[in-house]
């Protein structure tokens, strides 16, 4: 008798964790009518021993899935999310469903032979229009005037660049391309040659210009800009592959 005691003593812990693993799941109408839940919930309970009670999104729960906090899975037209108040066996629940068994779990839900639902709910990302307030048309006089002698602008001057210069064709395909026509004055060779109105500081007496110096404002800048957003990336063709 008294080695059952004992026995019963030491599981009494495990039994009291495992209860308090246990979670009230608040799950909308639509989803649970779908089937998708019978599917997942009894994949994890077996999975990590803890029990989840399924109850409508009006009742009481310690977790609800909906359009609020960690986002899930996507399915019946929308981004399904997962919030809780901290929940241990919730949180846990979270975590699986991101994790690669959970995301293959989601991913072999299917009715008719389609899959219903998907783990992939990273958000679409806009893709934004670069636009400036210069006019594109000045801009284009402007490049010609002050970037012309050594780059190539357009087909106009296509054969009067310096070889070793990138065309402006070419800068359009980096990434940070409008960063480095907005600050071009800063990067070499420029700052030997180029002054900005009201920006960069007057030549050193002692080190003059070798060339004609740039003289531009930040308005003429501005335009470049706006005529630079206008051309399209260089085609630099295929990367060259070894064999």
């Amino acid at each position: 008798m008294r080695l059952i005691a004992v026995i019963l003593v030491l599981l009494m812990p495990t039994t009291a964790l495992a209860q308090d693993s246990g979670f009230r799941l608040a799950v909308p109408a639509v989803l649970e009518q779908s089937g998708f839940m019978q599917h997942i919930v009894p994949r994890f309970s077996l999975k990590h021993g803890i029990r989840i009670t399924r109850v409508a999104d009006t009742d009481f729960a310690d977790a609800r899935l909906g359009a609020e906090g960690v986002s899930v899975f996507a399915g019946l037209g929308q981004v399904w999310a997962l919030q809780h108040d901290g929940h241990a066996g919730a949180a846990k629940f979270a975590n699986w469903l991101r994790s690669e068994v959970g995301r293959n779990t989601i991913a072999a839900f299917q009715k008719d032979g389609a899959a219903l639902f998907t783990s992939d709910v990273a958000p679409a990302v806009a893709k934004v229009q670069i636009s400036f307030e210069g006019d594109p048309v000045q801009g284009e006089k402007l490049s010609f005037a002050h970037c012309g002698r050594c780059h190539v602008i357009n087909e106009t001057n296509r054969m009067k660049g310096m070889g070793a210069t990138p065309s402006f064709g070419m800068l359009r395909t980096l990434g940070d391309w409008e960063n480095r026509f907005a600050t071009f004055y800063v990067l070499n060779p420029h700052p030997s040659f180029t002054q900005v109105a009201d920006i960069t500081p007057a030549f050193d007496p002692s080190r003059p210009p070798a060339i004609v110096p740039v003289e531009i404002t930040q308005d003429e800048i501005e335009a470049i800009l706006a005529y630079v957003a206008t051309l399209a990336p260089a085609d630099l063709g295929a990367p060259i592959q070894s064999q």
